[in-house]
Protein backbone atom coordinates (compact mmCIF):
# COMPACT_ATOMS: atom_id res chain seq x y z
CA UNK A 1 0.00 0.00 0.00
CA UNK A 2 1.33 3.42 -1.17
CA UNK A 3 2.13 5.61 1.64
CA UNK A 4 1.41 9.17 0.30
CA UNK A 5 1.40 10.72 3.48
CA UNK A 6 4.68 9.51 3.93
CA UNK A 7 6.18 10.29 0.71
CA UNK A 8 5.14 14.15 0.32
CA UNK A 9 6.84 14.29 3.85
CA UNK A 10 10.15 12.99 2.87
CA UNK A 11 10.31 14.62 -0.28
CA UNK A 12 9.05 17.62 1.50
CA UNK A 13 12.02 17.16 3.31
CA UNK A 14 14.58 16.47 0.63
CA UNK A 15 13.55 19.91 -1.23
CA UNK A 16 13.33 22.06 1.52
CA UNK A 17 16.93 21.14 2.56
CA UNK A 18 18.07 21.54 -1.03
CA UNK A 19 16.28 24.99 -1.31
CA UNK A 20 17.87 26.19 1.71
CA UNK A 21 21.30 25.01 0.39
CA UNK A 22 20.83 27.53 -2.47
CA UNK A 23 19.38 30.51 -0.50
CA UNK A 24 22.87 30.08 1.51
CA UNK A 25 24.63 29.68 -1.82
CA UNK A 26 23.24 32.12 -3.81
CA UNK A 27 21.69 35.26 -2.12
CA UNK A 28 23.80 37.48 -0.22
CA UNK A 29 23.28 38.21 3.50
CA UNK A 30 20.47 40.79 3.41
CA UNK A 31 17.59 42.17 3.64
CA UNK A 32 16.69 40.30 0.44
CA UNK A 33 17.89 37.22 1.94
CA UNK A 34 15.46 37.42 4.87
CA UNK A 35 12.66 37.90 2.46
CA UNK A 36 13.91 35.27 0.42
CA UNK A 37 13.55 33.16 3.22
CA UNK A 38 10.24 34.25 4.64
CA UNK A 39 8.43 33.51 1.54
CA UNK A 40 10.68 30.08 0.62
CA UNK A 41 9.71 28.31 3.93
CA UNK A 42 6.47 29.02 4.84
CA UNK A 43 3.96 26.21 5.19
CA UNK A 44 4.57 25.32 1.01
CA UNK A 45 3.03 21.87 0.51
CA UNK A 46 6.26 21.57 -2.57
CA UNK A 47 3.85 19.87 -4.73
CA UNK A 48 4.87 21.17 -8.04
CA UNK A 49 8.66 20.17 -7.40
CA UNK A 50 7.49 16.84 -5.98
CA UNK A 51 5.34 16.60 -9.35
CA UNK A 52 8.63 16.90 -10.92
CA UNK A 53 10.67 14.36 -9.34
CA UNK A 54 7.59 11.77 -9.22
CA UNK A 55 7.39 12.14 -13.30
CA UNK A 56 11.69 11.87 -13.28
CA UNK A 57 10.92 8.59 -11.49
CA UNK A 58 8.21 7.30 -13.40
CA UNK A 59 10.42 6.88 -16.38
CA UNK A 60 14.12 6.48 -14.64
CA UNK A 61 15.36 4.11 -12.42
CA UNK A 62 17.81 6.30 -10.98
CA UNK A 63 16.85 8.60 -7.92
CA UNK A 64 15.92 11.93 -7.21
CA UNK A 65 19.80 13.65 -7.28
CA UNK A 66 20.01 14.51 -10.90
CA UNK A 67 16.18 16.18 -10.82
CA UNK A 68 16.33 17.90 -7.63
CA UNK A 69 18.15 21.03 -8.46
CA UNK A 70 15.37 21.75 -11.19
CA UNK A 71 12.84 20.81 -9.25
CA UNK A 72 13.82 23.71 -6.91
CA UNK A 73 14.16 26.18 -9.60
CA UNK A 74 10.50 25.29 -10.15
CA UNK A 75 9.55 25.80 -6.79
CA UNK A 76 11.20 29.29 -6.76
CA UNK A 77 9.39 29.98 -9.75
CA UNK A 78 6.11 29.08 -8.43
CA UNK A 79 6.85 31.11 -4.67
CA UNK A 80 7.88 34.18 -6.77
CA UNK A 81 4.19 34.10 -8.73
CA UNK A 82 2.65 33.98 -5.62
CA UNK A 83 4.15 36.66 -3.87
CA UNK A 84 3.65 38.65 -6.71
CA UNK A 85 -0.30 37.50 -7.40
CA UNK A 86 -0.25 38.86 -3.61
CA UNK A 87 0.40 42.33 -4.39
CA UNK A 88 -1.68 45.34 -3.82
CA UNK A 89 -1.70 45.87 -7.60
CA UNK A 90 -3.20 42.12 -8.29
CA UNK A 91 -5.06 40.08 -5.89
CA UNK A 92 -3.91 42.63 -2.52
CA UNK A 93 -3.68 39.19 -0.27
CA UNK A 94 -2.65 39.75 3.36
CA UNK A 95 -2.14 36.28 3.97
CA UNK A 96 -0.58 33.03 2.60
CA UNK A 97 1.52 29.80 3.84
CA UNK A 98 -0.42 30.41 7.01
CA UNK A 99 1.17 33.62 7.85
CA UNK A 100 1.59 37.73 6.51
CA UNK A 101 2.17 38.10 2.54
CA UNK A 102 5.91 39.14 1.73
CA UNK A 103 4.38 42.91 1.07
CA UNK A 104 2.47 43.19 4.51
CA UNK A 105 5.72 41.42 6.33
CA UNK A 106 8.61 43.57 4.98
CA UNK A 107 6.60 45.90 2.51
CA UNK A 108 5.63 46.67 -1.48
CA UNK A 109 9.05 47.02 -2.82
CA UNK A 110 10.76 43.96 -1.07
CA UNK A 111 8.08 41.99 -2.45
CA UNK A 112 8.46 43.34 -6.13
CA UNK A 113 12.20 42.59 -5.68
CA UNK A 114 12.27 39.21 -3.75
CA UNK A 115 9.72 37.94 -6.51
CA UNK A 116 12.43 39.05 -9.19
CA UNK A 117 14.90 37.54 -7.31
CA UNK A 118 13.45 34.34 -7.10
CA UNK A 119 12.27 34.20 -10.28
CA UNK A 120 15.89 35.34 -11.81
CA UNK A 121 17.43 32.34 -9.22
CA UNK A 122 15.73 29.71 -10.71
CA UNK A 123 17.25 29.98 -14.65
CA UNK A 124 20.27 30.68 -12.56
CA UNK A 125 19.81 27.04 -10.85
CA UNK A 126 19.10 25.48 -14.17
CA UNK A 127 21.96 26.80 -15.99
CA UNK A 128 24.22 25.83 -13.26
CA UNK A 129 23.20 22.10 -14.24
CA UNK A 130 23.27 22.52 -17.99
CA UNK A 131 27.27 24.01 -17.57
CA UNK A 132 27.69 20.69 -15.92
CA UNK A 133 26.27 18.37 -18.32
CA UNK A 134 28.06 14.76 -18.99
CA UNK A 135 26.49 14.54 -22.32
CA UNK A 136 25.40 16.45 -25.97
CA UNK A 137 21.76 14.75 -24.98
CA UNK A 138 22.30 15.86 -20.96
CA UNK A 139 22.84 19.36 -22.19
CA UNK A 140 19.79 19.76 -25.15
CA UNK A 141 17.70 18.10 -21.94
CA UNK A 142 18.21 21.01 -19.80
CA UNK A 143 18.01 23.26 -22.98
CA UNK A 144 14.88 21.93 -23.44
CA UNK A 145 13.76 22.39 -19.68
CA UNK A 146 14.62 26.49 -20.03
CA UNK A 147 12.47 26.86 -22.78
CA UNK A 148 9.61 24.97 -21.39
CA UNK A 149 10.11 26.76 -18.03
CA UNK A 150 10.74 30.37 -19.54
CA UNK A 151 7.40 29.81 -21.87
CA UNK A 152 5.05 28.12 -19.25
CA UNK A 153 6.24 31.34 -16.52
CA UNK A 154 5.76 33.77 -19.53
CA UNK A 155 3.64 35.58 -21.66
CA UNK A 156 2.64 32.41 -23.35
CA UNK A 157 1.53 30.99 -19.73
CA UNK A 158 1.26 31.92 -16.46
CA UNK A 159 1.75 35.90 -16.81
CA UNK A 160 -1.14 35.51 -19.73
CA UNK A 161 -3.23 33.97 -17.45
CA UNK A 162 -2.51 36.28 -14.55
CA UNK A 163 -3.25 39.13 -16.91
CA UNK A 164 -6.49 37.45 -17.93
CA UNK A 165 -7.78 37.00 -14.69
CA UNK A 166 -7.30 40.73 -14.05
CA UNK A 167 -8.82 41.60 -17.25
CA UNK A 168 -12.10 39.60 -17.04
CA UNK A 169 -12.87 40.37 -13.35
CA UNK A 170 -16.29 41.11 -13.38
CA UNK A 171 -17.02 39.80 -17.10
CA UNK A 172 -18.54 36.56 -17.18
CA UNK A 173 -16.23 33.84 -19.28
CA UNK A 174 -18.31 30.94 -20.44
CA UNK A 175 -16.61 27.40 -19.91
CA UNK A 176 -14.34 27.41 -22.75
CA UNK A 177 -13.01 30.48 -21.89
CA UNK A 178 -12.53 29.93 -18.02
CA UNK A 179 -10.60 26.76 -18.93
CA UNK A 180 -8.27 28.59 -21.39
CA UNK A 181 -7.18 31.02 -18.76
CA UNK A 182 -7.02 28.77 -16.02
CA UNK A 183 -4.88 26.32 -18.19
CA UNK A 184 -2.55 29.55 -19.07
CA UNK A 185 -2.42 30.63 -15.13
CA UNK A 186 -2.42 27.48 -13.10
CA UNK A 187 -2.26 24.40 -15.83
CA UNK A 188 1.27 25.65 -17.39
CA UNK A 189 3.25 25.50 -14.90
CA UNK A 190 2.15 22.00 -13.48
CA UNK A 191 2.71 20.91 -16.92
CA UNK A 192 6.21 22.28 -16.96
CA UNK A 193 7.37 20.22 -14.07
CA UNK A 194 5.83 17.21 -14.86
CA UNK A 195 7.17 18.00 -18.50
CA UNK A 196 10.57 18.82 -16.82
CA UNK A 197 10.97 15.35 -14.88
CA UNK A 198 9.84 13.80 -17.94
CA UNK A 199 12.80 14.93 -20.12
CA UNK A 200 15.42 15.09 -17.34
CA UNK A 201 14.57 10.68 -17.15
CA UNK A 202 14.80 10.71 -20.97
CA UNK A 203 11.26 9.63 -21.53
CA UNK A 204 10.04 7.95 -24.78
CA UNK A 205 7.54 10.00 -26.96
CA UNK A 206 4.62 7.91 -25.83
CA UNK A 207 5.48 8.27 -22.27
CA UNK A 208 6.12 12.36 -22.71
CA UNK A 209 2.94 12.57 -24.26
CA UNK A 210 0.63 10.52 -21.63
CA UNK A 211 2.85 12.31 -18.67
CA UNK A 212 1.94 15.68 -20.68
CA UNK A 213 -1.81 14.81 -20.67
CA UNK A 214 -1.72 13.48 -17.10
CA UNK A 215 -0.28 17.16 -16.06
CA UNK A 216 -3.34 18.96 -18.47
CA UNK A 217 -6.21 16.78 -16.66
CA UNK A 218 -4.46 17.80 -12.84
CA UNK A 219 -3.35 20.95 -13.60
CA UNK A 220 -7.08 22.10 -14.30
CA UNK A 221 -8.53 20.08 -11.35
CA UNK A 222 -6.24 21.63 -9.54
CA UNK A 223 -7.67 25.15 -9.95
CA UNK A 224 -11.30 23.91 -10.05
CA UNK A 225 -10.58 23.06 -6.87
CA UNK A 226 -8.73 25.87 -5.75
CA UNK A 227 -12.16 27.73 -6.96
CA UNK A 228 -14.10 25.36 -4.61
CA UNK A 229 -11.58 26.10 -1.48
CA UNK A 230 -12.25 29.40 -1.96
CA UNK A 231 -16.03 29.17 -1.31
CA UNK A 232 -15.94 26.42 1.47
CA UNK A 233 -12.35 26.23 2.69
CA UNK A 234 -11.19 26.93 6.47
CA UNK A 235 -8.89 29.74 6.39
CA UNK A 236 -6.97 28.19 8.75
CA UNK A 237 -6.09 24.85 6.83
CA UNK A 238 -5.68 26.92 3.71
CA UNK A 239 -3.18 29.13 5.20
CA UNK A 240 -4.93 31.99 2.83
CA UNK A 241 -7.87 33.88 2.79
CA UNK A 242 -10.88 32.43 1.50
CA UNK A 243 -14.27 34.08 -0.20
CA UNK A 244 -12.01 36.57 -2.24
CA UNK A 245 -13.15 34.92 -5.50
CA UNK A 246 -16.72 36.45 -5.32
CA UNK A 247 -15.74 39.43 -4.04
CA UNK A 248 -13.15 40.88 -6.59
CA UNK A 249 -15.33 39.15 -9.18
CA UNK A 250 -13.43 36.43 -10.34
CA UNK A 251 -14.97 33.99 -12.71
CA UNK A 252 -14.52 30.54 -10.93
CA UNK A 253 -16.16 27.13 -11.83
CA UNK A 254 -18.83 26.64 -8.45
CA UNK A 255 -19.55 30.35 -10.13
CA UNK A 256 -19.86 28.87 -13.73
CA UNK A 257 -21.20 25.62 -13.36
CA UNK A 258 -22.51 25.37 -9.72
CA UNK A 259 -20.50 23.97 -6.46
CA UNK A 260 -22.08 20.09 -7.10
CA UNK A 261 -21.07 20.18 -10.53
CA UNK A 262 -17.52 21.52 -10.18
CA UNK A 263 -16.61 19.03 -7.88
CA UNK A 264 -18.15 16.37 -10.26
CA UNK A 265 -16.42 18.02 -12.90
CA UNK A 266 -12.52 17.79 -10.60
CA UNK A 267 -13.08 13.88 -9.63
CA UNK A 268 -13.36 13.76 -13.58
CA UNK A 269 -10.17 15.41 -14.62
CA UNK A 270 -8.75 13.22 -12.60
CA UNK A 271 -9.83 10.22 -13.47
CA UNK A 272 -9.11 11.35 -16.94
CA UNK A 273 -5.50 11.89 -15.24
CA UNK A 274 -5.29 8.40 -14.07
CA UNK A 275 -6.19 6.71 -17.46
CA UNK A 276 -3.75 8.72 -19.04
CA UNK A 277 -0.93 6.68 -16.62
CA UNK A 278 -2.56 3.39 -17.48
CA UNK A 279 0.41 2.15 -19.69
CA UNK A 280 2.68 3.03 -16.54
CA UNK A 281 4.02 0.37 -13.69
CA UNK A 282 4.20 0.66 -10.17
CA UNK A 283 6.71 3.57 -10.97
CA UNK A 284 4.02 5.95 -11.43
CA UNK A 285 2.32 5.24 -8.19
CA UNK A 286 3.33 8.67 -6.73
CA UNK A 287 1.53 10.37 -9.62
CA UNK A 288 -1.43 8.52 -9.10
CA UNK A 289 -1.36 8.78 -5.53
CA UNK A 290 -0.92 12.95 -6.34
CA UNK A 291 -3.80 12.58 -8.48
CA UNK A 292 -6.10 12.32 -5.55
CA UNK A 293 -4.49 14.21 -3.29
CA UNK A 294 -5.38 17.04 -5.57
CA UNK A 295 -9.04 16.85 -4.95
CA UNK A 296 -8.76 15.94 -1.32
CA UNK A 297 -6.58 18.01 -0.05
CA UNK A 298 -9.67 20.32 1.24
CA UNK A 299 -11.01 17.28 3.62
Amino acid sequence: MFDLKEYLQKKRSIINNALQSIVYRKVSDTRLKSSVSYSLFGQGKRLRPILCIASYNAVSSDDHRAVLPIACALECVHTYSLIHDDLPALDDDALRRGNPTCHVQFDEATAILTGDALLTLAFEIVSDESMGASSAQDLRNYLQVIKILSEAAGCRGMIEGQARDLAFEGVKLNEQELQQMHDLKTGAMIRACVQSGAILGNAQNAEFENLTLYAAKIGLAFQVTDDILNVTGDPERLGKNTGTDAIRGKNTYPGLLGLENAMTYAQSLIGQALRALKNFDDRAKPLRAIAGYIIERSR
